[in-house]
């Protein structure tokens, strides 16, 4: 991000402020891009909302204003905790084709080994092929559809879900 003062890091209860108005500006900016909705989420109390910081969520800030989110979900059942999903990926419009996806996907990688997680996992709406194809520049691979994953405004549309290995 050249010329830019942004800084990624990850976000703790003291920040949730910050979170909560990225989210909900993901949410509202790009609806069919998600499977919750606005609605869902700014009707949370404060407590949920905090809640939500119990699991790795790493924000991207532009001299202190919120402008990227990213989130990992670990699987918790012991033959399970080498996987993790990506979750709640977004890049403030005007910042999109800079680097900053890019940067926050790396963050959220080392992140993720560190804690050795030898799989990523994210779900994606089979229209949103734009996300597709970024999803895949990171080395991301379909593993999977599921028809009708979601409802969007009276239509119900399918999901991929890619997998991208962290060790080979």
């Amino acid at each position: 991000m050249v010329g830019r003062n942004i800084t990624i890091r990850r976000i703790d209860a003291e920040s949730v402020d910050a979170f909560r108005r990225i989210r909900l500006e993901a949410l509202s900016a790009e609806p069919a891009s998600y499977a919750s909705s606005y609605e869902d989420w700014a009707a949370f109390s404060a407590e949920e909302w905090k809640q939500r910081l119990s699991e790795p969520v790493f924000v991207a800030f532009e001299n202190n204003e919120p402008v990227g989110l990213i989130g990992l979900l670990r699987q918790r059942p012991r033959k399970m905790v080498h996987r993790a999903t990506i979750v709640m990926v977004y890049v403030r419009k005007g910042l999109r084709g800079g680097g900053l996806a890019r940067n926050l996907f790396q963050v959220v990688t080392d992140y993720a080994r560190y804690c050795g997680i030898r799989q990523l996992e994210l779900v994606v709406s089979a229209e949103n092929l734009a996300a597709i194809r970024f999803y895949q520049r990171e080395g991301f691979v379909a593993a999977g559809r599921i028809p009708n994953g979601f409802f969007q405004d009276g239509r119900e549309i399918d999901e991929i879900i890619m997998v991208c290995r962290l060790i080979r």
